[in-house]
C-alpha cells in the first residue's frame, strides 16, 4: 500500500462530519457542522459550490447516478434534495422525529433512503413531488447509524447491534444481530460480505447470505467517536480511521495490521475511498486530506 498525502483542504465549515466522493470520484462532498455542504474538487482542492439551508448539522450525503443531484441528512430533522448545478433545495423532506444520520441513493437515484435518531429507516421517492415516505422501517431498536442500498435490498445497521436485510423484491426482512453496537456499515464490491465497525473497537467481516462472522479487525482507537471504516485495493483491504489521528490498513483475509498511515493529530472519522482509482479522502476536524498512489491518475495531484 503505497500511499502518500497528496493535498490538505480546509474547509472552513466547522468540523467536517463526513466525506464522500460523488458516483465516479470527480468531486466530493463535505458535510459541515456549520449546517451547510460544500461540493469540492479533490484534485485541485478548488471549492465549486455551497449549499446552506438546513438548520443544524449535516451529517451525511450522497450524490445522485448521473451527478445532477445531491442528498443530505441533518440533525435538523429532515432531507433536502439539491440540484447541483443551481445550488438550491428542490425539495425539503420531513418525516423523522429525530436526526437524520445517514443517507443513500438506490441505483437508479430515483429513491432516497434515510437513518434517523428515530430508529426509524425511510425511503423518499424524489422524482414525485409526494413530501411523504414511501415507506418506513420501523424495526430498528436504536439510532440507524449506516446504510447500504443496492438493486433490491435496503440494509441498515444500528446502535442496538443488529444488521437488518431488507428485500424489497421479497417483502423480506433477515436480522444479524452482532450484540455490539454498530456505528457504520459499507459492503464489498461483490456483494457478498459486510463490514461493520462497532463500538468496541473491533471491526467485523460478516457474510452477507449466512450472517457469518468471517474475520475482526483489531488495532485502532475509537474512544466514544464514530469511526467509518472502507474496503479498498479490489476488496484485498480493509481500511479504517482512528481516534489518535490516523489509518489503518488491515490483509482482508490474513486481518493482519500492514500500513498505518499518520493523518494527523485530530481524530480521523470519515473516510471515503476512490469509487475507481487509489486515492482515499479522510475527514479530520476541519479538514479534508487526500491520499492516494504518487502515480495514480485517478487523482494525480501536481503542485
Amino acid at each position: 500500500m503505497d500511499l502518500v498525502a497528496k493535498r490538505s483542504i480546509n474547509c472552513e465549515q466547522g468540523a467536517v462530519r463526513a466525506v464522500r466522493y460523488n458516483v465516479d470520484g470527480s468531486y466530493c462532498l463535505s458535510c459541515g457542522s456549520d449546517k451547510k455542504i460544500k461540493l469540492w474538487n479533490p484534485r485541485t482542492g478548488l471549492l465549486l459550490k455551497t449549499y446552506g439551508g438546513h438548520a443544524d448539522e449535516v451529517m451525511d450525503a450522497a450524490g445522485s447516478c448521473e451527478s445532477s443531484y445531491i442528498v443530505s441528512a441533518s440533525l435538523d430533522k429532515s432531507v433536502i434534495y439539491w440540484d447541483v448545478s443551481t445550488g438550491l433545495p428542490v425539495r425539503r423532506l420531513r418525516g423523522h422525529a429525530g436526526g437524520v444520520t445517514c443517507i443513500r441513493f438506490n441505483e437508479e437515484s430515483s429513491i432516497a433512503v434515510s437513518g434517523s435518531k428515530d430508529n426509524t429507516v425511510a425511503c423518499w421517492d424524489i422524482r414525485t413531488r409526494k413530501l411523504d415516505a414511501v415507506q418506513t422501517m420501523r424495526e430498528g431498536k436504536d439510532c440507524i447509524t449506516a446504510l447500504v442500498v443496492s438493486e433490491h435490498k435496503i440494509i441498515s445497521s444500528s446502535l442496538d447491534g443488529s444488521i437488518r436485510q431488507y428485500d424489497i423484491r421479497a417483502g423480506e426482512l433477515v436480522c444479524d444481530t452482532i450484540g455490539v453496537p454498530i456505528t457504520y456499515l459499507v459492503q464489498t464490491r461483490d456483494g457478498q460480505c459486510l463490514l461493520a465497525a462497532c463500538s468496541d473497537g473491533t471491526i467485523r467481516l460478516i457474510d452477507n447470505d449466512s450472517g457469518e462472522l468471517l474475520s475482526e479487525y483489531k488495532g485502532h482507537r475509537v474512544d466514544d467517536y464514530t469511526i467509518e471504516c472502507g474496503i479498498i485495493s479490489a476488496d484485498t483491504k480493509i481500511i479504517s480511521g482512528s481516534a489518535e489521528g490516523a489509518a489503518i490498513i488491515w490483509d482482508l483475509l490474513e486481518g493482519a495490521e500492514v500500513r498505518r498511515l499518520r493523518i494527523g493529530s485530530e481524530v480521523v472519522h470519515s473516510l471515503a475511498p476512490h469509487p475507481t482509482g487509489s486515492d482515499i479522502l479522510f475527514a479530520r476536524k476541519r479538514h479534508i486530506e487526500v491520499w492516494g498512489k504518487p502515480d495514480d491518475d485517478e487523482g494525480d495531484i501536481v503542485d
